[in-house]
């Protein structure tokens, strides 16, 4: 057995020792007490008092018992937490069970359930984490009918029609607040039933109704082991919810509603011994609620997402209603019905729309009892009916039928993912469409023959050509490889090694490169980091960006490798993607989306361009790379450390959203492996954490360090390593920590942005960034916890002295000029 988690296994087992344990259960005689739990009767779930991360408030909770990272799943007491350790959990003489504080008789909390006075009530927990109240074999109350921000196997989620009751999660206020907060998941019982993800009362994403083994919003379910996992959706006279379950009782998963505003849902790896994010939404401009207006559908483009297609387009039949707006990527105010069509009993029919998430279900009519082609008829029939489709698609071939009669709000499509949904036209689109239908299937024939005509030909030729290219291109490969990767003669080739860390990363070759950018010419030349140029080019009719690596710098191959490994295995909104490489002879280029208004330097150190960035978007920004940088640090399969956070490594896309990118320094941590010592520090002057700087030492705080340093630099427009006239210290950092402790930090906020901020919010933001760069590792917050402080308006703690703070002297040089720090990414090798 692995001898770290050996150790981490021995370590639950001592602490969970100092717990006074009982059994399964509550009764009138058996109370628990702050430090006793309760311990379900197969070992899988616990019963106690716990405080969160940074909190001093106790509450009763149930967590998991397995997990060595305790994670709760409930909460009792989640407004009224209490504030000492005197807090006892029992059954009361009314046969409820509540909690009160230690020699004081009114309840904090109390289950508050229908009872009869009776000494046979119990509070058992069950391996299901369901705490459960029974009195007299009769069960009066269940934890599960109460959920909290977690959904866990065997948990409904949804509505009972006979009582009213109403279950659906809420998340906490922050990650050390466990009271109710501002998002909640609800199954929407209103039209066609359907999940929906709330900020108070707004919807601001939507699973989509249930397609018979899945909601067609959420693309990744259908990707689920359906031997380990099974869902459920519940439809009749009596209640509406959805449940999971497990086939297998070693797989533990959870969804989740964060304070972060993301629904979430997460599986137990137990060999790395963390939790491993399978996905979050809303995750994409396209999974943002009604994005593209009413009639309106968005496509996020699957590849080179620095395209300039808007991904909001019109349903077939509809233009948009406002063409100033679209011109400008605004598609918020949608599409409206082209005029003078005629779509009532003048020829009219429907266009199908493939791979879709169905338009809004609550205002959808459902009939159970059509099928697809009797849908079609009655939605023909009502000239007010906008389209049509399967309730149950996936369900026998599909059962019942679904209609719209108004407009058709929060449309995206999938690539392999949604269901058919059909939209009604006048006849002459339908003969457009048609066309194009009858156009396509015309092209795909004629293909289809000169496939089999020349597949015979091609046959020998091809035999011939595969076994020449491909001892050649192994030669080549074999050759590339021992250069660039370090691999033996022997080893894999290094196409094959990249293809195994990542099947669906394309090679290019140099012709194709050398095309692309016109020959590397100076007009698409983009600028150039320390290890090479950046060039601007086209690949299939789509801009790219292509990092060419200079032929002379042997650091930069390490950087290479590290990419190609990495970012190749990232998949988040807030990171750069990467498209391909390309590695023949001396050349080794990395080609990624194309990034039109480039890094966030060239904006907000740029005294004409500044103005550009309002508040809103820059806190936009902010919170874009600190979800970015949590993903590397929690959320991805991987751990990674960037080493390289500044600003000119942060890219804003078309619709200005933050991209971390440059990985080369970059290191991969496994398990819960958090900091690491290096001989070799890499970085840049002016954002590295004291402790990396001096000691070689670093940690996923080093990172957070480095975010504090950006965030100052948006909110200020200033460097780091700038001069800053008037100021009595060398670094930005210690100006802003000048003027925070004097109560004067305001004067330091961008003069660009004038007096369009909320004070409260940027001073806020300014406090976070001295907690992201205080001077011990130990007092920075997690990114988890920074992207909680921006997402929520809890109190936040004081931040201590900040790092490199250094005085200003009058000494000068020789030349007579003051000493400045410039931003340079450098590697600085050190003695141990």
């Amino acid at each position: 057995m692995n001898p770290v988690k050996c150790f981490l296994k021995t370590l639950l087992f001592f602490l969970l020792l100092g717990f006074s344990f009982s059994s399964d259960s509550i009764t009138p005689q058996q109370s628990i007490k702050d430090g006793d739990v309760v311990v379900s009767n197969g070992k899988t779930f616990v019963l106690g008092f716990f405080s969160p991360l940074n909190s001093k408030f106790r509450y009763v909770g149930i967590w998991y018992y397995q997990v060595t990272e305790q994670t709760v799943v409930w909460v009792a007491n989640r407004e009224k937490p209490i504030n000492d350790t005197s807090g006892v959990l029992s059954i009361d003489s009314q046969g409820n069970l509540v909690l009160h504080r230690q020699n004081q008789t009114d309840p904090v909390w109390s289950t508050n359930a229908s009872v009869t006075p009776s000494r046979n009530s119990v509070a058992r927990l069950y391996d299901t984490a369901n705490l459960v109240l029974v009195q007299d074999g009769t069960p009066l109350w269940q934890s599960f009918d109460y959920p909290t921000n977690t959904l866990i196997f065997s948990m409904k989620l949804g509505l009972n029609l006979s009582t009213g009751l109403n279950r659906f999660l809420t998340s906490w206020k922050s990650a050390n607040d466990p009271g109710i907060g501002n998002y909640s998941i609800r199954i929407d019982p209103t039209g066609f039933p359907q999940m929906s993800f709330y900020k108070d009362s707004a919807k601001v994403w939507r699973a989509g109704s249930w397609t018979g083994r899945r909601f067609t919003g959420i693309p990744e379910m259908a990707h689920a082991p359906s031997d380990v996992t099974y869902s459920n959706f519940i439809y009749d006279n009596e209640e509406i919810y959805y449940i999971m379950g497990a086939k297998n009782a070693s797989y533990i998963a959870r969804a989740v509603a964060n304070e972060t505003g993301f629904m979430q849902r997460y599986i137990w790896n137990l060999e790395d011994q963390r939790w491993f994010l399978l996905w979050s939404v809303p995750g994409e401009e396209c999974d943002k609620y009604g994005f593209c207006g009413p009639n309106g559908i968005c496509d996020k483009p699957q590849a080179y997402l620095g395209s300039s297609t808007f991904i909001c387009s019109c349903l077939p039949g509809f233009e948009p209603k406002s063409p100033e707006s679209w011109l400008l990527k605004d598609g918020s105010a949608g599409c409206i019905q082209k005029p003078n069509a005629s779509i009532c009993q003048h020829g009219e029919g429907f266009v199908k729309v493939e791979h879709v998430k169905l338009p809004d279900t609550a205002v959808a009519d459902a009939d159970m009892s059509l099928g697809l082609k009797q849908c079609e008829e009655k939605c023909l029939k009502n000239c007010s009916c906008r389209g049509y489709a399967s309730a149950y698609y996936e369900s026998n071939g599909g059962t019942g039928c679904l209609t719209w009669h108004g407009d058709l709000v929060d449309m995206r499509t999938y690539t392999d993912a949604g269901q058919d949904f059909f939209v009604r036209v006048d006849a002459v689109d339908l003969a457009h469409y048609y066309r194009k239908h009858i156009g396509r299937l015309s092209k795909k024939l004629m293909v289809a023959i000169i496939v089999i005509v020349s597949v015979a030909v091609m046959l020998c030729m091809a035999t011939y050509a595969f076994c020449f290219l491909r001892r050649r291109r192994r030669g080549r490969y074999k050759r590339v490889s021992k250069s660039l990767l370090g691999f033996k003669a022997s080893s894999t080739t290094m196409e094959e090694s990249i293809n195994e860390r990542n099947a669906e990363l394309p090679l290019f070759d140099l012709g194709t490169m050398v095309v692309a950018t016109n020959n590397f010419s100076a007009d698409t030349k983009l600028g150039q980091g320390g290890f090479g140029h950046v060039y601007k080019g086209s690949l299939k009719g789509k801009e790219v960006a292509i990092k060419r690596l200079s032929k002379s710098s042997g650091q930069g191959i390490e950087e290479l490798k590290n990419e190609i490994t990495l970012i190749a295995k990232l998949q988040h909104r807030n990171l750069v993607r990467i498209l391909g490489c390309c590695v023949e002879k001396e050349e080794k280029m990395l080609i990624y989306e194309f990034m039109p208004n480039k890094s966030l330097d060239s904006f907000i150190f740029d005294e004409r361009k500044r103005s550009l960035l309002d508040w809103g978007r820059r806190y936009e920004i902010i919170s874009g790379i600190a979800r970015g940088i949590l993903y590397l640090h929690q959320d991805s399969r991987l751990r990674i450390i960037h080493r390289d956070l500044k600003a000119s490594n942060i890219l804003l896309d078309a619709e200005m959203n933050p991209k971390i990118s440059d990985f080369g320094m970059a290191r991969i941590f496994g398990g819960d492996q958090v900091e690491a010592d290096t001989k070799r520090v890499v970085g840049t002057y002016g954002y590295m954490a004291p402790e990396y700087a001096m000691q070689g030492h670093f940690s996923i705080k080093s990172d957070v360090y480095s975010f504090g340093v950006l965030l100052l630099e948006i909110v200020t427009g200033k460097r780091n390593g700038g001069s800053l006239p008037g100021s009595p210290t060398l670094s930005l950092i210690g100006h802003v920590w000048d003027l925070w402790t004097n109560d004067k930090a305001i004067e330091i906020i961008d003069s660009s942005l004038g007096n369009s901020y909320p004070p409260t919010q940027i001073l806020r933001c300014i406090q976070i960034g001295l907690l992201c760069v205080q001077d011990s590792a130990t007092d920075r917050p997690k990114m988890s916890a920074v992207v909680a402080m921006l997402e929520s308006n809890a109190n936040l703690p004081s931040p201590k002295h900040p790092a490199f703070i250094i005085k200003k002297t009058d000494q000068t040089d020789e030349t007579g000029s003051t000493a400045s720090i410039n931003e340079v990414t450098f590697t600085m090798p050190l003695g141990r």
